[in-house]
């Protein structure tokens, strides 16, 4: 159930994941001089059970583990690799972005979560709510313990299975995150930025790049030109039409945007966009992080193409800009 052969020596391993997305997909490499590991899952007991599990119906000696390489900071993708390094000895590698994240969202300071909450106030969100959310935010740190030593991945391509793999910056879902392709078998490991039924998080975060959803929307046309046969996500089905699925993301962000669009034009803050917005939805703390930081990456990226505008009086409001055409 957990393990699927996607080639000869590589592997799809499904790690549990207490979210309703239910499993982070991860990824297993065999070459002649071991193992290396693409993403470890969420620091809990369920995910270290399945991992223990995998070592053993595969015959992986934690020893044999030579290289973790986590695609981006996330805690589902990252909360692991200070265990695994633990049991294996092995280089975990991430790029320099989301390593800065990472000690931004989970070192000692817990910047971005008390950034993250004064935002929420000042976008309109009532401050017992923006509590509770920073309260969550700050417990999802206590998921990536131990810390891992990181190695900065600098390479423009990694040895794996051994075939080199193209390392893709694909800021978006995250600053820093990277995807890796494989040319010659045409194979792409997607991570977080093309997913086969949900669409992934685009969320403006304190400490970040301002223009998340434009970073994420030039990310796709990039890896569009790719011939690839099958895509590998972290979350999800495998995709086998990458070139659709992107269609289909593009479009839905630009009928997300022409829908904060028409909710904001006459002035509303980006808490009560969301509202309305996720208003089919009942949201707890968890589920509102993400949903305040993805509006506030749509409405980022209109403000900042001109479309709309933002005033300040007590609560950041946007509203249409007139001196542009809608």
């Amino acid at each position: 159930m957990y393990i699927q052969q996607i080639e000869n020596q590589i592997y799809r391993i499904a790690i549990p994941i207490p979210f309703p997305m239910k499993y982070v997909y991860c990824y297993l490499f065999k070459d002649e001089d071991g193992w290396a590991v693409v993403d470890t899952g969420f620091n809990y007991s369920e995910a270290i059970k399945v991992w223990e599990m995998v070592f053993s119906k595969l015959s992986i000696k934690t020893t044999s583990i030579h290289s973790i390489y986590l695609t981006h900071y996330h805690p589902d993708h990252s909360g692991l690799a200070g265990w695994m390094q633990t049991q294996t000895g092995a280089h975990v590698y991430m790029s320099e972005t989301d390593y800065q994240s990472f000690h931004r969202a989970f070192g000692e300071s817990k910047l971005m979560a008390e950034g993250f909450a004064n935002a929420c106030v000042e976008h309109g969100m009532p401050r017992d709510l923006a509590e509770k959310v920073e309260r969550q935010f700050v417990r999802m740190g206590d998921h990536v313990l131990p810390l891992p030593e990181f190695t900065i991945l600098e390479d423009n391509r990694v040895r794996l299975s051994g075939e080199d793999w193209d390392v893709i910056p694909t800021p978006g879902h995250s600053d820093g995150m990277i995807c890796f392709y494989q040319p010659k078998k045409q194979l792409f490991l997607a991570a977080d930025h093309v997913l086969d039924k949900i669409t992934p998080n685009i969320g403006l975060w304190p400490y970040s790049r301002q223009n998340p959803l434009e970073d994420y929307l030039q990310s796709l046309e990039k890896i569009s030109s790719l011939e690839v046969k099958m895509a590998l996500p972290a979350h999800g089905k495998v995709i086998n039409d990458l070139s659709a699925r992107i269609k289909e993301i593009t479009l839905h962000h630009e009928e997300r945007l022409n829908d904060m669009f028409q909710l904001t034009k006459d002035g509303k803050t980006a808490y009560e966009t969301a509202v309305e917005v996720f208003k089919d939805r009942e949201l707890n703390s968890h589920q509102w992080r993400f949903a305040l930081a993805e509006t506030l990456a749509h409405l980022e990226y209109l403000h900042q193409c001109g479309r709309l505008i933002k005033s300040k009086d007590k609560m950041i409001q946007y509203h249409a800009n007139q001196f542009v055409n809608a």
